[in-house]
Parts: structure tokens; sequence; C-alpha cells
């Protein structure tokens, strides 16, 4: 898209509204679509089908079959006083009511993890330092990985994920926020060039309680991440902030699905990315569903793309549906576009020179959402990362030039 697509829709008497974009599949609800914990009630994507025309799977059928590996990742974790780390079944997990697979690769690694992981965070725990879970590859061997967190009522906590080496991933993670508690989840995607990671993550955000998911998407041949949100009561509400950088021959995709089935909840979606690159390619796909027992729901969602070198592409898609017109406002934005030539003029009117320049650029635009991630070690790794990533482009114009 090089179009600014921003429509807003407030509380107006309306029955229904559905807003999508022209190529979706008219009459179809996002409710609509397959969950299930079978691998086989999802079919072998081909490419196809709406929840993967961007996706390159013929290069992702690995991923794809119903066959345990018995490989792990490294796993190294922090855990502050009080939190608990165990495990569980497969079996248990679905049993608990867990939300269910949402596509055939979250369901092939929720059911050929051999466990899953649980980290437990007490009731009313007040952490003063984040959980730290890292997942490392070293061989590129294929993984299928499998974690639930569990936050009790009123507790407040970090969980920090962070993903790197080489590895084919495909993993599921489910959220459980307890009544009341405070949650955020940043999840860190800095893997080796050749790695590819499918993953779904699911947020269950109970009675008042407020959960912050964050992504952070900086390496990867090929990375695919689906965050989905429900409620658990009213009262509850969800923040998901993104960022990433695609370079060349990169695939990086994001999206997501907000499930208002509650009243009086809230979302919130702000996602950025930057591109360089020939073939570096973004997708974001945001979809909101307000269904009709959620009165009072507030929502709103926006991405935003930079493009800064020819070649790199950015597909981004809002969606809402509505069925109900008793809300408290709900909308979305969408926008992809190159440098501001005027913005770089001035810069460098003042001395500053063009990789300079271009570096404030950049940084200015991820400024709004890096701000509120609220975590210092993470917005200073992540401008560090995003200032090497723009050294790149430096590099590749002195040997040009």
């Amino acid at each position: 898209m090089s179009l600014l697509a921003e429509k807003t829709t407030r509380a107006s008497g309306l029955v229904a509204h559905t807003d999508s974009a022209a190529t979706f599949v008219p009459d179809q609800s996002r409710a609509e679509r397959t969950r299930s914990y079978a691998v086989a009630d999802f079919a072998m994507p081909t490419g196809r089908e709406e929840e993967w025309r961007f996706t390159p799977v013929d290069r992702l059928r690995k991923l794809f079959a119903d066959e345990a590996t018995g490989n792990c990742l490294d796993w190294e974790e922090t855990l502050p006083a009080g939190v608990r780390l165990g495990t569980m079944s497969v079996a248990d997990w679905q049993a608990s009511g867990a939300p269910m697979p949402a596509d055939r690769a979250a369901a092939v690694a929720a059911a050929n993890s051999g466990g899953v992981g649980v980290v437990d965070i007490p009731a009313e725990a007040e952490l003063t330092e984040p959980v730290r879970l890292t997942l490392t590859g070293a061989d590129g061997a294929l993984v299928h990985g499998h974690l639930l967190i569990r936050v009790g009522h009123h507790a407040d906590a970090t969980v920090i994920l962070g993903h790197a080496g080489r590895a084919a991933y495909g993993e599921i993670v489910t959220i459980v926020a307890g009544d009341g508690a405070h949650v955020t989840v940043v999840s860190v995607q800095e893997w080796d060039d050749s790695s590819i990671h499918l993953g779904q993550h699911d947020v269950v955000v109970g009675r008042d309680a407020s959960v912050k998911h964050i992504a952070v998407t900086l390496g990867g041949a090929i990375v695919r991440l689906n965050t989905n949100a429900s409620y658990a009561g009213p009262g509850g509400s969800f923040e998901a902030f993104g960022v990433y950088f695609c370079d060349a021959g990169q695939h990086l995709e994001h999206r997501l699905f907000v499930d208002h089935a509650v009243p009086h909840c809230r979302s919130n979606v702000e996602y950025k990315g930057a591109l360089q690159g020939d073939g570096a390619h973004t997708v974001w796909v945001g979809d909101v569903l307000i269904r009709a027992a959620a009165q009072g729901t507030d929502t709103y969602e926006l991405n935003r793309n930079l493009i800064l070198t020819d070649g790199a592409r950015a597909d981004s898609i809002p969606n809402l549906e509505i069925e109900t017109g008793d809300i408290a406002g709900a909308g979305h934005a969408s926008a992809t576009g190159r440098f501001d030539d005027e913005q770089l003029f001035y810069l460098q009117s003042r001395g500053i020179t063009a990789t300079e320049a271009r570096r404030l650029v950049v940084r200015g635009f991820f400024a709004s959402i890096v701000s509120r991630i609220g975590i210092p070690e993470v917005i200073g790794h992540l401008m560090t990362a995003i200032d090497a990533e723009l050294a790149t482009i430096a590099q590749a114009e002195q040997v040009t030039a």
C-alpha cells in the first residue's frame, strides 16, 4: 500500500458494520475461521488461503508436517523470587481451556512439542525485575516450542522472551492474566539470517486486567508472528506494540486478532516498521472483531511503514468488524511511504550529513512507539540495533559512490 487509508467509526446507532480491504473474502467474518487442537482440521496451506496469501508457504513445508522431532532450543531463564518454572502435558494444556491454534503451523507446534513449559507468577506478586527466557538455536534444526505464562490475580510482572541463533521454529505461547493483573510481555526476534520462525501468541485478559504485548522483530529469513487477544471479563485492557526492521530478502509478517466478546473492554494496537534492500517484504494484518455482546468497547489500531530504499514492499491491511452500535469508539489507520525529503533537506541544510540525517529521521519515526515500551533495557537495545541496521545502508552507499 502506498496510499494513506484512515477510517474511524463511532457509535452511531448501527446494528452491524464491517470494514475490510476490498481484497478480502466477501461476507466472511473473522470469527468463522477454523480454530482447533487437531492438526487434521487444518489443510496443508497452498498460499491461496486468506490467512496465508502473503506468506511464502513453499519455504515452510517442514513446519506444516505433523511429526515430532525431539529437538529443543537451548534455554536460559532468569526467574525473580516467587516465580516458578515447570511443565505440563499437552493434554492438560488442552483441558485447561487454553485458546486453540488458529492455523496449521500452530497446531503442529502444539501437538508435537512433547510438553508445555509453564511459567507461574503468583497472585499479588510485584516483580521488580523481569522474568527473562532466552531461546537459542544452534544448528538450524526443526523445533516445536510450547510455553504457558500464567499470571495470578493482581500481580504486576514483565516477561521478556528472546529468540536468537539458527533454527526452524514453530511456537505457540499462551499468556493468561488473572483478574486485576498488570502484565507486559516482550517477544524479541533476533534470529540469524537463515532462521524461520512461525509463532502464535494467545493473550487472555482477565477482568479489570491490563496486558501489554510488545513484538520486536529484527532478524530471521522468515518470521511470522500471530498475536491473538481475548477477554475473560469486563474492564480488561490490551495493548499491542510492534517494531520491525526488514532487510533485503527478509519476510517479516505480523498478524493480530483482537476478539472483543465482553463488554467495556479496551484495545490499542500500534506497529511501526522500516524496510531496506531488494526483496525486503513486510506484512501487517490487524483484525478487530467487536461482537454483539461487547457494548462499550473502545478500540484503535495503527500501522505505519517507512520505505528506505527501492525494491522493498510493505503490505498493510487493517480490518474492523462491528456487530453492535453501542460502542465507545473504534477506528484504524494504515500508511506506507518513503523518507520525507523536506525533513532530510532541513537537517542537511544545518550541516548534518546525509547518513546522520537519515538516522535521525528513522529514530524520530520509531520514537513514539519505542517510548511506550517502558522498559529501558529493551529501548536501549532496540535503538542500538536500529542504528546497526542503518549503518548497512551507509556502508552500501560508500561502496557504490
